[in-house]
């Protein structure tokens, strides 16, 4: 597995975090996007492709996700 050093990155919490420690940042990385938790800014993130970046959000605005 290859290395992504997120040093340099540049995390963006969503607006709609409502300050209850229960949030997610976003790294935009160019091909790629990181995720982590907000509350563990030096522990581990997720990397997604670009394209399952973006898949995964049109899924989530469409409502692909949610409980029934």
């Amino acid at each position: 597995m290859t290395s992504v050093d997120l040093s340099r990155a540049r995390w963006k919490k969503s607006t709609r975090s409502s300050g209850n420690g229960q949030c997610v940042e976003v790294a935009n990385l160019g091909n790629a996007v990181a995720l982590r938790d907000s509350k563990d800014p030096t522990g581990p993130a997720l990397l997604f492709r670009r394209e399952g970046w973006t898949s995964f959000l049109a899924g989530t605005k469409q409502g692909q996700f949610t409980q029934r």
